[in-house]
C-alpha cells in the first residue's frame, strides 16, 4: 500500500478495518515503570465526592475522553493560572501596586461565585 492509498483510507483505519491485524501486533518488552519514568508519571490516590466524579466521567464523555486525562488536563490548567496569578501579583507587590495585587483576588473570586 502507497503513502496516498493510506490517506485516502482515513475511515478505514479509524474503525480498525485497517491497521489492526494480528500479523502486525507484537507486545512491547518495555516495562511499565520505564514509561512512567520517562514520561515523569507518578501514581496517586484521591478521594472525591462520588457527585464530582460522576459530573468529571460526564463532561470527560462528552469531549470523547477518559475521565483520568480530563482530571489531568483540568489539574495542569489549574496549577498555570494558579501559578500565573501568583507572579502578577509578586509583580504588582514588588512594584508597589498592592491594589492590583488584591484587584487579583476579587476578580477570581467574582468568576468563580
Amino acid at each position: 500500500m502507497n503513502e496516498v492509498d493510506i490517506y485516502n483510507n482515513v475511515e478505514q483505519w479509524d474503525n480498525g478495518e485497517l491497521g489492526r491485524s494480528e500479523e502486525h501486533v507484537r507486545v512491547s518488552n518495555t516495562d511499565p515503570k520505564e514509561i512512567d519514568a520517562a514520561l515523569e508519571l507518578q501514581m496517586i490516590s484521591i478521594r472525591m465526592q462520588k457527585t464530582l466524579l460522576d459530573d468529571l466521567k460526564l463532561i470527560a464523555k462528552m469531549n470523547d475522553i477518559g475521565y483520568q486525562p480530563l482530571m489531568k488536563q483540568v489539574l495542569r490548567r489549574f496549577a498555570t493560572c494558579e501559578l500565573k496569578k501568583m507572579a502578577r501579583e509578586f509583580a504588582a507587590l514588588e512594584q508597589g501596586d498592592e491594589t492590583e495585587a488584591y484587584d487579583a483576588n476579587d476578580e477570581q473570586q467574582a468568576m468563580c461565585g
